[in-house]
């Protein structure tokens, strides 16, 4: 109500539910729950977090009316543009807004820029410039809508407003898909309010019923309102989540820079100290410094300066350093996925190793920690013969180990796992993985094309392995019964996963 007792069209930020409030029921679980639910589900890189909830509100309206301290204004590079959220500012703030945006001089892509909001409710008018989107220069695209955000936040810090109230930069107008929009704007949000958002109470999502539902969509996956939540929402976030900023990754951008350039190499009587050096960095840095200079490693080769046995040698000084460095490491965090672990024996009295592909979260964890996991596990299993057993049942985009990684894998372990695996069950492949193993085995690694027996059905694998002698995760087992049908063979019962 203004001072005459009229109904204000503004409205105050402060009245409006916050994102932790519009918390359905059955989200809420039980403390005895919400406490199993935390120990045992894999958790997500944006946890539950009630108080950076309580910060966040989505709200379908006109982002002109709220009354914080500051709006966002999305805009062309001249501060021109014409579009339904400029229009409603310009003409609720008055003609003096045009006259001090033209002391500006325009902003760039990705920058943001301060005027003060004259007729407004909100205190100030943070400008800034979308990108226009081309599939071919994607990538760029990406980096330039964070920035607006970024920016945008980083301003309101400087400037210690308490809220922001932030439209949908990314107009219709330059073509910027909506969904791909929205996982940065809410991603970028969430790390700063993690990182620099102590000062900030409110941030307000003003968007159309259009942009509502998909907000409504993905604010889960960045802000779950539970632990329940959480867990549900997982699955669904997208492979590439940012950095630590929430900025997007380019895996091309990123080098390997040497901590001392121009600094003489080590003799190699020096690298035969072997484990008596310093491991203190392992596991902290790439693997390219786990494994010494390999670019080094094979021009000596080319070069004939280095034997066959000089490289057998410094190959097994780098797994030994990698099996120490396993052996002191809290890998817990890893083991809790269970995603590899030890059963029977096969029909040959070989030892038999699982390997769920549907665990393994690849996009979450850390890759080098899985690889010191994996030596841990296998290092004493791999003296005798054994076999694997990967379970691709129901995997996703989500969980399929990368290429690089696998390669880096099968260079890394010592050369008692390549000689004493007898056989590889793929079990349940598509037709992509064939290809892709097909590929891998083929101009990849040597020796493995062979080894490997893809299995479409539980009932091809018993002809090996004794259904006794394998424990199943439940899902697995309902997917085969599902897909091939059920079998006289009673199966054993599962692990609790």
């Amino acid at each position: 109500m203004d001072p005459l007792g009229a109904p204000s069209q503004f409205v105050d930020v402060d009245t409006l539910p916050s994102w932790s409030d519009s918390c359905e029921d059955e989200l809420n679980s039980s403390d005895a729950e919400a406490e199993k639910l935390q120990e045992d589900a894999i958790r997500s890189p944006f946890p539950y977090n009630k108080d950076i909830n309580g910060k966040v509100v989505l709200w379908k309206g006109d982002v002109a009316i709220l009354n914080c301290t500051a709006i966002v204004n999305t805009s062309n590079e001249s501060l021109t543009d014409k579009n339904p959220v400029s229009e409603s500012i310009f003409m609720l703030a008055g003609p003096d807004l045009k006259e001090d945006l033209q002391k500006l001089k325009g902003c760039r892509t990705g920058e943001a820029k301060l005027t003060k909001g004259f007729n407004l409710a909100a205190r100030f008018i943070i400008h800034t410039v979308g990108p226009k989107y081309k599939s071919r220069y994607r990538t760029a695209a990406e980096s330039s809508l964070y920035s607006c955000y970024r920016n945008v936040l980083q301003l309101a810090k400087e400037q210690s407003m308490s809220s922001v109230g932030f439209c949908v930069i990314n107009s219709a107008k330059r073509g910027y898909p909506l969904e791909d929009a929205t996982h940065i704007a809410l991603r970028t949000v969430r790390r700063f309010l993690e990182i620099h958002g102590e000062n900030i109470e409110k941030v307000v999502f003003a968007v159309s019923e259009l942009e509502q539902a998909t907000y409504q969509k993905l604010l889960p996956l960045y802000f779950p309102r539970s632990l329940k939540e959480e867990s549900r929402s997982l699955p669904h976030l997208p492979t590439d989540i940012g950095n630590a900023e929430g900025e997007p990754v380019v895996p091309e951008r990123q080098i390997r820079i040497s901590e001392k350039p121009g600094a003489p190499e080590d003799h190699q009587e020096e690298e035969d100290e072997g484990l008596r050096v310093d491991l203190s960095f392992i596991g902290s840095h790439a693997f390219a410094r786990m494994e010494g200079d390999i670019d080094k490693q094979r021009r000596l080769i080319l070069q004939g300066q280095l034997s066959e046995a000089a490289l057998q040698k410094q190959h097994q000084r780098n797994y030994n350093r990698w099996l120490c460095q396993a052996r002191s490491e809290d890998l817990s965090d890893i083991a809790s996925l269970k995603a590899l672990y030890q059963t029977g024996v096969d029909n040959c009295g070989r030892t038999v190793m699982v390997v769920v592909g549907r665990n393994i979260p690849v996009t979450l964890i850390d890759m080098d920690k899985a690889l010191l996991y994996f030596i841990h596990v296998m290092d004493h299993i791999a003296v005798k013969e054994y076999v694997l057993v990967y379970f691709h049942t129901l995997t996703s985009e989500y969980n399929h180990l990368d290429s690089d990684f696998l390669k880096k894998l099968y260079d890394v372990v010592d050369i008692k796992y390549k000689r004493n695996l007898k056989a590889v069950y793929f079990v349940h492949p598509t037709f992509r993985s064939k290809v892709s193993t097909w590929f891998f085995t083929t101009f990849s690694v040597s020796g493995l094309k062979d080894k490997i027996h893809h299995v479409d059905s539980l009932h091809q694998l018993f002809s090996t392995i004794s259904p006794e002698q394998i424990d199943f995760p439940p899902f697995v087992l309902e997917y085969d019964a599902r897909e091939n049908g059920p079998y006289c063979t009673s199966y054993p019962p599962s692990p609790d996963l």
